[in-house]
């Protein structure tokens, strides 16, 4: 059992629960090994759209990170596997102050995540997953659904195909994110074509996908990230499929994952 997606209390918009805390659940649930993704720093030069801008770790606080996590993998070695890893926004625009950012904290990394959450549209920037009110204004400012999910996958691809230095995370994450309100803005009929054309992507540059079980319980998704069909098609390619929690508290850690597909999870990354 491992879980390549875990969040941590340097989360600013998770839970304060320990690390530790994270631990002992994971080796209760039965864990084998576990990562933990904190949301890495955005670039200096970007601001987060969201109103307390919350979205990821602050930079002061990525050395503590990777030395708390180091001394928790030493503490547990008999217990569990500990990995120590990033989810690392791509950001287009931004791709040479991210690219630094990995070649200065890569080196320290076990296995990290590469995510889409930020959208340029019309000069204004939008977190797709925030709220669905600001999904909303995404979807009024790309004119049609169909133009928001064409606005994601081009960068959702771009990410994929970007050179970001040695260190560029080789796991696309949550590669469906702009679901996360289907159930009260639905998909536009040929959001399939835009998700198989990205597997053959994603194929070809030799990824992984994070199988995120946390839209399964998100209360306008229920389904996960991607859903079954979806994961059933790149596992069918040859693409590696591994587990994520997106755990953001300890209770979190296993979410989804009776419900999925488990049969194409890889069992590590």
């Amino acid at each position: 059992m491992y879980d390549g997606h875990i969040h941590t209390p340097y989360c600013p918009h998770g839970s304060n629960a320990s690390i530790e805390s994270y631990i002992e659940q994971a080796i209760k649930l039965g864990y084998s090994s576990m990562c933990f993704t904190e949301h890495a720093p955005l670039p200096l030069n970007f601001e987060d759209p969201v109103p307390d801008r919350d979205s990821a770790m602050s930079m002061k606080n990525i050395e503590s990170y990777i030395k708390e996590i180091n001394q928790l993998k030493r503490v547990y070695e008999s217990d569990i596997k500990i990995n120590l890893g990033l989810e690392v926004d791509y950001i287009k625009g931004f791709e040479q102050e991210t690219a630094g950012f990995l070649n200065e904290y890569g080196p320290y990394l076990d296995d990290s995540i590469l995510s889409v959450h930020f959208l340029e549209i019309k000069n204004k920037w939008y977190c797709i997953d925030f709220s669905k009110e600001m999904y909303k204004s995404a979807e009024q400012a790309a004119q049609t659904s169909e133009s928001l999910y064409k606005i994601y996958f081009q960068v959702l691809e771009d990410s994929a195909l970007k050179d970001l230095g040695p260190y560029k995370p080789n796991r696309i994450g949550h590669m469906s994110l702009i679901k996360k309100f289907q159930n009260i803005y639905a998909p536009p009929a040929n959001w399939t074509d835009m998700a198989e054309s990205f597997l053959d992507i994603v194929k070809r540059q030799g990824l992984s996908l994070d199988y995120n079980g946390a839209g399964l319980v998100k209360e306008y998704c229920k389904e996960s990230y991607p859903p079954a069909a979806i994961a059933a098609l790149a596992s069918k390619k040859g693409i590696p499929l591994i587990y994520g929690s997106d755990a953001h508290h300890p209770q979190g850690l296993k979410q989804g994952y009776s419900q999925l597909e488990t049969s194409l999870i890889s069992k590590s990354p």
